[in-house]
């Protein structure tokens, strides 16, 4: 079961590369990712009442859900699209593999969770195998302002994230399920979304031409509904540093399917990366997990 919740988070997540190249049609960003958490937060709210799973959010745990939608649902995405502006994709997934040692760092300031060693020398590998597979374009990058601006976006949306995943952590370590857990983050993130590119002064206007109109679909659904909730309940299975090396392994799913759709060729360095990287991945997950906390119950366990 763990195998095939890591499989479909980076093969999901993997593929949201190409579909979000077709969310950059003049729509706002911030309303682009109001309108994919809504969407999933709805699609949540009837997978959950289909399957009669409990929903309800206890009014104490309010706070925390809000905050994990804040972080993981808003923030972190703002600052993954505003970096863009500045810097390749190619750089901001050799960033994001930093979420690795954040999970590691964070979860020991949070939960005392003490640091592995093992999980830590294999995300070093994947950053190391991640940079070389970017290499050429890393190696074209130019020092600049607006480049150190991108940089310091790509970090901001790092520590958002981990925020995120420790908030999604004390979440789904109780007594509320997975899938209310999502339904209701997703929703307060995009509305938030939503709030927050009113009160900035974007446009509102969605442009729902046939690109913009699917990809948002696949986003919503499979990029989100589906992804997340897969993702969370791999981090209640094997923690979140481990969970974390899927940042590794989305950037070279993302690049097998380049290789059939944009042309992209694979060189010697490409491929030196990518045996070093994928090593990385079977030293993370074959490191046996203790949970940060044990849920006193299961009440959803599903995807």
């Amino acid at each position: 079961m763990t195998l095939l919740l890591y499989a479909a988070t980076v093969l999901i997540w993997g593929s949201t590369w190409i579909a979000i190249t077709f969310q950059l049609n003049g729509t706002a960003e911030e309303v682009s990712v109001a309108v994919r958490f809504v969407l999933a937060s709805l699609v949540l709210f009837v997978i959950g009442g289909v399957r009669r799973r409990p929903l309800r959010i206890p009014r104490d745990a309010v706070p925390m859900v809000a905050t994990q939608g804040a972080l993981m649902f808003c923030a972190n995405y703002f600052f993954v699209y505003y970096g863009t502006n500045y810097i390749s994709s190619g750089l901001m997934a050799v960033i994001f593999t930093l979420l690795i040692p954040a999970n590691l760092l964070n979860e020991y300031l949070f939960f005392r969770n003490p640091i592995s060693r093992r999980v830590a020398v294999a995300g070093l590998l994947g950053i190391f195998g991640v940079s070389l597979i970017f290499w050429p374009e890393l190696n074209r990058t130019q020092l600049s302002a607006g480049t150190l601006t991108g940089v310091a976006l790509g970090v901001a949306a790092v520590v958002f994230a981990s925020l995120g995943n420790m908030a999604a952590i004390a979440n789904t370590s109780g007594r509320m399920s997975v899938t209310a857990v999502n339904a209701w983050g997703m929703l307060i993130g995009g509305l938030l979304s939503l709030l927050l590119a009113a009160v900035m002064g974007r446009p509102l206007a969605v442009q729902w031409d046939t690109g913009y109109a699917l990809s948002m679909l696949y986003l919503a659904v499979f990029g989100s509904a589906v992804a997340f909730t897969c993702y969370l309940l791999l981090i209640e299975r094997i923690g979140s540093s481990r969970a974390a090396y899927s940042s590794v392994v989305l950037p070279i799913v993302a690049l097998i399917i380049s290789t059939f759709f944009e042309d992209f060729h694979w060189n010697a360095l490409a491929l030196a990366g990518l045996v070093i990287a994928l090593a990385g991945n079977a030293l993370a997950l074959t490191e046996r997990h203790t949970r940060t906390r044990q849920r006193a119950t299961t009440p959803d366990t599903d995807a």
